[in-house]
């Protein structure tokens, strides 16, 4: 599949992945939200969200092996068994329905997302079991049909009052284990084609160089400031989900 794009097309999308797994490194989420709208403008969702799914379970491997310590177990399992439901449904509606309409309510979900981000409100921290229920299972149903369920656990987190360490920690822990999930779903629909692991593989080191550079960029980002990145990044998102 990747053989078949224009050298202008292959920049792009080295570009788009450049800036994807940067911005990973920084926040702990975020690739297949850059990654995606953008890649589907020349590619096909069948082609992307397999590979940007193994892909990023790849770049949660690296993240969690250096933040392990700091992830809050007990939030991440709590929406877990509700992702596993989440990925089932996706899987089932991605081999049956057309997706078009479900990318432009994506788009405006994600730009409201990215609206409430940017404002900034001050969220009480909240336990109520309905959180990790409607997290995970939205998180697993979207993600399995575009790749972009982040959204759902961030909003989960910052219930949670995580800060920043734990929150990048914890995103990375969860989407370890939902692509876990989604990858086995995927492989068994017969998603992973020998184009999609070619692909993969090459990728992999422009993944583990972007992270090593986002890595060590958050460092030096205040709390406020790695907020208003995932607002404007989510809303770039959003505009390019819409366009498509």
């Amino acid at each position: 599949m990747i053989e078949t794009l224009s050298y202008t097309q292959y920049s792009l999308a080295l570009l788009t992945l450049i800036i994807a797994y940067i911005f990973r490194g920084v926040t702990g989420f975020g690739s297949g939200l850059i990654a995606i709208p953008m890649l589907a403008f020349f590619l096909p969702l069948t082609f992307i969200v397999p590979f940007i799914g193994l892909l990023d379970m790849s770049a949660s491997i690296v993240h969690v092996s250096h933040t392990r310590h700091h992830i809050a177990w007990k939030v991440l399992l709590r929406a877990i068994p509700f992702a596993i439901l989440g990925v089932s449904s996706g899987l089932f509606i991605i081999n049956t329905i057309n997706t078009l309409i479900l990318v432009k309510a994506l788009g405006i979900f994600i730009i409201l997302f990215a609206i409430y981000s940017l404002a900034s409100p001050s969220l009480k921290k909240n336990n109520s079991f309905v959180w990790p229920v409607f997290a995970g299972y939205f998180g697993g149903l979207i993600g399995s049909l575009f790749g972009t369920g982040g959204p759902f656990y961030v909003f989960y987190f910052q219930l949670q009052k995580l800060d920043k360490s734990v929150f990048r920690a914890t995103c990375a822990a969860v989407f370890l284990v939902d692509g876990l999930i989604r990858a086995t779903g995927f492989a068994y629909s017969g998603f992973y084609t020998s184009s999609v692991l070619l692909t993969i593989l090459y990728s992999l080191p422009v993944m583990v160089l972007s992270m090593y550079i986002g890595n060590h960029l958050h460092t030096n980002i205040s709390q406020r400031t790695f907020q208003k990145a995932i607002g404007v990044f989510l809303i770039i998102s959003g505009i390019a989900l819409l366009l498509k």
